[in-house]
């Protein structure tokens, strides 16, 4: 159960932050949830071989690095998810910080 108020949680922040945040269109609550299927997914598979990959990177900047990396993940998402799109590097920016605010105060509550 907790599952599924996180996954349908987490596609209310999708569809709040692409109202928000110019440069980001979707077109419906269903691609909110296939958007966050995929997202969820690449995390798991993509972004820790990224992080392995990038870790001078990451150490030279202290860490900022991850935020691309995170953006990069959430423009790789919206590229395989059909109607959810973005503008460019600075909207993915803007939604992964977002997103990870979001899912932050979300660890909260449990």
């Amino acid at each position: 159960m907790r599952f599924l108020i996180r996954f349908f949680g987490s596609a209310m922040v999708v569809s709040i932050l692409a109202m928000v945040i110019p440069g980001i269109q979707i077109n419906g609550f269903i691609s909110a949830l296939i958007f966050v299927a995929v997202l969820a997914l690449l995390n798991i598979l993509v972004k820790p071989v990224l992080i392995i990959l990038t870790i001078p990177v990451t150490l030279f900047t202290f860490g900022f690095f991850l935020l691309v990396i995170n953006t990069v993940i959430v423009m790789m998402a919206s590229s395989v998810v059909p109607g959810f799109d973005i503008e460019g590097f600075f909207p993915a920016l803007l939604f992964a910080l977002g997103n990870s605010l979001m899912s932050y105060l979300f660890s909260l509550t449990e």
